[in-house]
């Protein structure tokens, strides 16, 4: 079976000592040496100022909204994971849909510009599959309108934006850690921030409000994450130069072999530094997906419609048209992508997908 993906899974060996070292701390959790450690070392490997680790990408992403005090109408893009809107409407707040480039897939910042009314506060925009978005126009809207800006950036880790992290940009950046990322904790995600007292505000947040011992500065929630999560990330960061590299291979094989007569891939920020992350195709309509997606299937190879659907269409947010959004949901497919891929289970996809490329779906 060739799934979407596979986590990386470094040196049993590796693990096993840092478990050593919890046993005989007896410290499972609460800001351990381990998240202390592994905080750090992020900071120090994506040169960003503030990084504080958390539970999920989820949380951060509703932890940043409750750290910006975002309310009322907050403006996002439909072509994102469900997280993205489900964390606005958790956070009591109503989701915007804007549509999107249909080459980028990010946000469109000329559409957020005419959804402003007097009841906006924020802007919630996914670098989608890792995908810089238009980050000068969009902060330049922001800061015309007084608008604080968070960026999902689940897929961006070791993403740089003109030579900077990626990270750096907006009011906070969320990261996800999760087992299918790039770089995972097993479960985990993170915040980043290069204001100071922001970042002091969301490790509050992050730990029911507490600021010392019996003290406590807001209403807080449990977003903390453990030794154990941790002791993962730093096994996982010694590799993730070698994980990097494999991924580019990989896509860049997609690239060279797949025959693009019938569907197109995803056209790259220009001024990105890319992390190769996902593989996506868009097919010219739904019927040929669900074709090459069930040949696939046939065959134990387990592709994503990712994403889908348009987030605009969930049956919990008011629907506004976003025509670029929902055709692209229902035409994308995510290739399998992961360490320890072999060049002929990818020679395997390619052969079947071109099958389908040179013929017409009857």
């Amino acid at each position: 079976m060739i799934p979407i993906t596979k986590p990386f899974m470094p040196p049993q060996k590796e693990y096993e000592e840092y478990l050593k070292g919890i046993w005989k701390r007896e410290y499972l959790t609460n800001n351990g040496p381990l998240v202390q450690d592994l905080e750090k070392n992020l900071e120090s490997y994506l040169k960003v100022d503030h990084m504080r680790f958390v539970s999920n990408g989820t949380m951060a992403l509703q932890i940043a909204i409750k750290a910006l005090e975002l309310d009322g109408e907050i403006i996002t893009t439909p072509f994102s994971y469900v997280a993205t809107t489900s964390s606005i409407v958790w956070e009591g707040a109503k989701p915007v849909f804007v549509d999107i480039d249909p080459e980028t897939l990010n946000i469109n910042p000329d559409a957020i510009e005419e959804a402003i009314t007097p009841k906006t506060t924020g802007i919630v925009a996914t670098h989608v599959y890792g995908n810089p978005c238009d980050i000068e126009a969009i902060e330049e809207i922001a800061n015309q309108h007084n608008l604080k800006v968070i960026y999902d950036a689940a897929h961006c880790f070791g993403v740089q934006y003109k030579g900077d992290s990626v990270f750096h940009f907006g009011n906070i950046s969320v990261v996800s850690f999760h087992a299918t990322k790039l770089f995972h904790t097993t479960e985990g995600g993170g915040l980043v921030t290069s204001d100071a007292e922001l970042d002091h505000k969301i490790s509050r947040l992050r730990n029911f409000g507490h600021d010392g011992p019996g003290e406590f500065d807001g209403v807080g929630i449990n977003g903390k994450n453990s030794e154990y999560h941790a002791a993962m990330g730093l096994c996982n960061l010694k590799y993730i130069d070698e994980i990097m590299e494999q991924r580019k291979n990989q896509w860049l094989r997609y690239i060279s072999f797949l025959k693009y007569e019938n569907t197109r891939g995803l056209k790259i920020n220009p001024k990105a530094h890319f992390n190769y992350a996902y593989f996506p195709i868009i097919f010219e309509d739904e019927e040929r997906l669900l074709h090459v997606k069930q040949s696939l299937e046939e065959n134990d190879i387990y592709p994503r419609r990712y994403f889908y659907p348009s987030l605009n269409e969930l049956d919990y947010v008011e629907y506004k048209p976003a025509p670029h959004a929902e055709s692209i949901s229902k035409r994308i497919l995510c290739l399998p992508l992961y360490h320890g891929l072999k060049a002929e289970e990818q020679d395997q996809i390619i052969g079947i997908i071109n099958k389908y490329e040179l013929a017409k779906v009857s």
